[in-house]
């Protein structure tokens, strides 16, 4: 379901991602949640959880990189 705050995102991502990062996640899964509403939008058996989770974290990957275990904005 979509997060109104990143106060509600899961653990794993309040605790590992900087605040920023967090938002770009957030706003990632929202629009993927609603992108992808429609089964047949969805590749083979993915949940629309699954493909949120995905599209998010795609998302973050563009702009924050893990260096020594710590999630860093790239130069």
């Amino acid at each position: 379901m979509p997060y109104d705050s990143i106060k509600e995102l899961p653990t794993q991502v309040k605790t590992n991602l900087p605040e920023k990062a967090q938002e770009i996640f957030k706003e990632a899964y929202n629009n993927a949640w609603q992108q992808y509403q429609d089964e047949e939008k969805r590749k083979g058996n993915a949940s629309l959880e699954a493909v949120a989770n995905k599209v998010a974290w795609s998302a973050v990957k563009k702009k924050y990189e893990k260096k020594n275990g710590k999630w860093v904005k790239k130069k």
